[in-house]
């Protein structure tokens, strides 16, 4: 029997339902990874798991950029934004009051120093990527992180367009802020360490105490030919600053799960 349009599960339903798909769902929702990795974490061959790939990135849910460390692998990245327009429109489906409404933006609360996540965001030269990171985190969240950056081979000095984007968009100066060598985080406590860089993560020293290491895989907008207008890089920091604000919007109910409630209808 052929069911009508009304009466078959919505596509995300129809994707997500799969429990491979489900898998490599949930271990992308956490970080960024290649298919080698997907298929030591999921425990299937390469062959079905690049199959379902390719099924989530028909269905807009995940998408897949070459790595900067070696062009010929790709890591893959879940779009958290277009996952959760298909879970309301899902939700609607079935019952419009089971629209899911946005979760509301974290509350600012007193909380001790104990509780108090500590976040390092990594690149190769600390100059737009990560500073950009470490910025937006402290703009949205303030004191309730401690939040710093660092590149494995550090600039002379913040990319001039990185300061230029965090101004214009988010009213933030970081003027005085130099780039820092990741030696000088050696010895550190984090919670999370953070690499928006494919070759940093290469080189990511194990910090102890078992933080939980993230990945995103994010281009360098500074990584130019030569033959950009100053209009082209000025759109690159922008949509670089822009995927950065979706992932640390993404992230905060990761660092503060308990400031982050459901919202009914």
């Amino acid at each position: 029997m052929v069911l009508s349009d009304q009466a078959a599960p919505p596509p995300f339903v129809r994707l997500a339902a799969h429990e491979v798909r489900w898998r490599l769902l949930s271990e992308l929702a956490r970080s960024d990874l290649r298919v080698r990795e997907l298929v030591a974490l999921v425990g299937e061959p390469q062959n079905l798991i690049s199959y379902h790939l390719r099924l989530l990135r028909s269905g807009g849910l995940v998408h897949a950029r070459r790595s900067s460390f070696d062009g010929r692998d790709s890591y893959y990245h879940l779009d958290l934004e277009r996952c959760a327009d298909a879970l309301a429109d899902a939700g609607a489906a079935l019952h419009p009051a089971l629209r899911l409404l946005p979760a509301e933006p974290a509350r600012p609360a007193a909380i001790s120093v104990a509780e108090t996540p500590s976040v390092l965001f990594l690149c190769t030269g600390n100059s737009a990527r990560s500073p950009i990171a470490e910025a937006l985190l402290r703009h949205r969240v303030g004191g309730r992180a401690q939040v710093t950056s660092a590149g494995s081979a550090p600039k002379a000095r913040l990319h001039p367009h990185a300061a230029r984007v965090l101004r214009r968009r988010y009213d933030i100066d970081l003027a005085d802020q130099r780039p820092r060598h990741l030696d000088t985080m050696t010895g550190r406590h984090f919670d999370y360490v953070i690499t928006l860089c494919d070759k940093v993560r290469e080189v990511c020293p194990d910090f102890g105490d078992h933080p939980q290491h993230l990945h995103w895989s994010i281009p360098d907008p500074a990584a130019t030919s030569g033959d950009e207008t100053a209009a082209e890089i000025h759109r690159a920091f922008d949509r670089t600053a822009a995927e950065i604000d979706i992932r640390i919007r993404h992230l905060q109910p990761v660092l503060f799960p308990t400031s982050h409630r459901e919202v009914r209808p």
